[in-house]
C-alpha cells in the first residue's frame, strides 16, 4: 500500500497535492517521521476507504483551500492532527509553515508567552526577546489541539488576534501583523462548554467557520482493514519479520472490536501481534485486545441480552431514586469526578480526557468539591501542573 506523508518538504509530492487540481483521497496519510511517534497516543495513519471516511474528505478538500478557520472535533487518537496537515498540505499555504501545538501540554503560566511571544524582561527568566508560535507560523498554518482546555483570559486574546490579524508580545506595547491560517482541534463537546461558561460563545463561533467532525474508528469500519494491512506492513518491515499474512478470524475481531482508543489502540494491537507471530500469519489468538470496562460484559447472558458495566451503573442509580438520597446530582458528580481523578493519579490532563471534558470544566469541579485549592487560596498564585501526553 502506498505510504504517503501529508507534509512532506519533497517537491515532487507538493506538486501532487497542489489544491488547484486536486485527486482522489490518499491511500494512508502518515507523519513524516511516524516512527518517532511509537510513544505518542496520537494516530499515526488515517486512511478514507469506509464510505463516511470519503465524504470528510471531500469536504477537506472543499474547505483547503480557503483561509477560513477550521474546527476539527474527534475522539483522542482519531487522526486530528493529520488532517490539519492535510488541510494545510492542500492549500495554497502549503510552501509556508505548519506548527502544531498542544494546548493541554501548556502550563497556564506559560501559554501567553508561547502562543504571541515576549520580550526582553517581560518575566523572570525572560533573558531574551523571543517570538511565539503565531509569529514563527506567519505566512502559514497554526495547529491549536485541544483548544477547549485555553483558558478563559487567554480564549480573550485569541479572539482579538483573530479579529485583528496581529499579536502583542508579552512586555510589549507594539502590535505585529500576522497572516496565518488557524486550524483548531478538540475531544470535547464546544457547545456544552460554552453553556457551562468555560469556553467563550463568540470565539467558538470565530473558530467554527469551517467544521470537520472526525467519527471514531468504531463508526468508519471501513477503514479498519485497511489500517490493518498499513500497520502490519509497517511492523513487519520494521521488525524484519517478512510477509505477514491476516488470518480471516482475526480480521473478523478485528472489525468488530469498538476500538475505544481508535487508531492508536489499533496500530498497539497490530505491532504487538507481529511481535509475538511466529508462522508467517497473524491470527486471532495474537490479538491483545484489553477492552475498558464499560465495553466489556460483566454478567451472564439473559432473555435481552447481557448485562454491561452501564447495566449495573443504571440498577445502582435506580437504588439511589428509591431511597430518596438528596442532592444527588451534585453527589454523584462528586463521586464520579474523584473517582476519575484518583484513578489517573490526580493528573488533571489525564482525568478530563477520560471524561470526555475539558481541563477547564474539570479543575472548575475540582475546586468546587475541595479536591484542589483555588488559585487564588494558594501561596504561589498557581496550582501544580500535570505532565500531560501528547494528543
Amino acid at each position: 500500500m502506498e505510504n504517503f506523508s501529508a507534509f512532506t518538504p519533497d517537491p515532487l509530492v507538493t506538486e501532487l497535492r497542489n489544491p488547484d487540481h486536486p485527486g482522489p483521497a490518499p491511500a494512508v496519510l502518515t507523519f513524516p517521521q511516524a516512527r518517532a511517534l511509537s510513544l505518542s497516543i496520537r494516530a499515526t495513519a488515517l486512511v478514507f476507504e469506509d464510505p463516511a471516511s470519503r465524504l470528510l474528505f471531500e469536504r477537506l478538500e472543499r474547505i483547503a483551500p480557503s483561509d477560513a478557520s477550521v474546527l476539527i472535533v474527534g475522539e483522542t487518537g482519531t487522526g486530528k492532527e493529520l488532517i490539519a496537515r492535510e488541510i494545510h498540505a492542500l492549500s495554497r499555504r502549503r510552501r509556508g509553515s505548519f506548527i502544531a501545538v498542544n494546548c493541554a501540554a501548556l502550563p497556564e503560566t506559560l501559554i501567553e508567552s508561547e502562543l504571541f511571544g515576549h520580550e526582553k524582561g517581560a518575566f523572570t527568566g525572560a533573558l531574551h526577546s523571543r517570538a511565539g508560535w503565531f509569529e514563527s507560523a506567519n505566512g502559514g498554518t497554526l495547529f491549536l489541539d485541544e483548544i477547549g482546555d485555553l483558558p478563559l483570559n487567554l480564549q480573550v486574546k485569541l479572539l482579538r488576534v483573530l479579529q485583528e490579524r496581529e499579536i502583542v508580545r508579552v512586555g510589549s506595547r507594539q502590535p505585529t501583523p500576522i497572516d496565518v491560517r488557524l486550524v483548531a482541534a478538540t475531544h470535547v463537546n464546544l457547545d456544552k462548554a460554552v453553556g457551562a461558561g468555560t469556553f467563550r460563545e463568540d470565539l467558538f463561533y470565530r473558530l467554527n467557520v469551517a467544521a470537520l467532525d472526525l467519527l471514531p474508528l468504531r463508526k468508519r469500519p471501513g477503514d479498519i482493514l485497511p489500517l490493518v494491512r498499513h500497520f502490519m506492513a509497517v511492523y513487519s518491515e520494521r521488525l524484519a519479520r517478512g510477509a505477514v499474512a491476516l488470518s480471516d478470524e482475526a480480521a473478523r475481531q478485528l472489525v468488530q472490536y469498538p476500538w475505544p482508543g481508535n487508531i492508536r489502540e489499533l496500530e498497539n494491537v497490530i505491532h504487538h501481534a507481529i511481535l509475538i507471530s511466529t508462522d508467517g500469519w497473524l491470527r486471532a489468538s495474537d490479538l491483545h485486545l484489553s477492552t475498558p470496562d464499560f465495553y466489556r460484559k460483566t454478567g451472564q447472558d439473559t432473555e435481552t441480552g447481557c448485562i454491561t458495566a452501564l447495566d449495573e451503573l443504571r440498577t445502582v442509580l435506580i437504588r439511589l431514586f428509591e431511597h430518596g438520597t438528596e442532592n444527588l446530582m451534585e453527589t454523584t458528580e462528586e463521586i464520579l469526578i474523584r473517582a476519575a481523578y484518583d484513578y489517573c493519579e490526580q493528573n488533571q490532563v489525564h482525568t478530563a480526557r477520560l471524561l470526555g471534558t475539558s481541563r477547564n470544566i474539570l479543575r472548575a469541579r475540582l475546586m468546587r468539591y475541595g479536591f484542589i485549592k483555588n488559585r487564588s487560596q494558594t501561596d504561589t498564585g498557581s496550582e501544580p501542573y500535570d505532565c500531560p501526553d501528547h494528543h
